[in-house]
């Protein structure tokens, strides 16, 4: 299968966007929320292994599309499953140090060196997974310097790293420390959301 061909029916897989919420408070970090994030990131340092539901969107800026997902990271290895809601099939990618593959497309697996690499050449999508590892904790990336801002509950509403700008629209925070549920990743013209239903950290 081509990936021209690759594209849409990745698309068909994930469908309906999720709902976008209004716009955050971003503030410039000052002594005491960055003393915060530091105490949250010093918290959360060690946090590899551990399991999300919710939904996945994503659109290169032509085709996009969502579906439910489970991401269940354990340590440097990940597996994404995405189901679309309608059709019921499914992908899954996978993969670790020694490299990716993505299953469920027409045509069998594929394989790639990691897992931007391979969803690039796949399906033209770009997902940064090594960033988003962190910032889906809510947390900077070792991606290189970052510019953060802080909402009116003194976390994070906005990161900016390695090109990508992430938007924290909303926190549980009757979890401690409290964790994202919304997260939205772009860099025009690629876009990531995830919307999060339940983190299960440790699993």
């Amino acid at each position: 299968m081509t990936r021209l061909r690759s594209i849409p029916i990745l698309a068909t897989l994930l469908l309906a966007a999720c709902a976008t919420t209004r716009g955050p408070v971003h503030q410039p970090g000052d002594a005491i929320t960055l003393g915060m994030q530091e105490d949250r990131e010093r918290t959360l340092a060690d946090t590899t292994h551990w399991t999300i539901q919710g939904r996945l969107s994503v659109s290169d800026g032509k085709d996009s599309g969502s579906g439910s997902l489970t991401w269940h990271q354990d340590g440097d290895r990940y597996e994404f499953t995405v189901r679309a809601p309608v059709t019921g099939r499914s992908f899954r990618l996978s993969g670790g140090p020694e490299g990716a593959q993505l299953d469920g497309l027409d045509g069998g697996p594929r394989q790639g060196p990691d897992a931007e690499t391979l969803m690039a050449k796949a399906v033209g999508w770009q997902i940064p997974v090594v960033e988003l590892r962190r910032w889906v904790l809510g947390l900077r990336a070792d991606a290189g310097p970052a510019d953060i801002a802080f909402g009116a509950d003194a976390l994070p509403s906005r990161l900016a790293q390695d090109g990508w700008t992430v938007d924290y629209k909303q926190w549980d925070t009757t979890r401690q420390p409290a964790m994202p549920t919304k997260v939205f990743a772009e860099k025009p013209p690629y876009k990531v959301r995830l919307s999060i239903e339940d983190w299960k950290l440790g699993q």
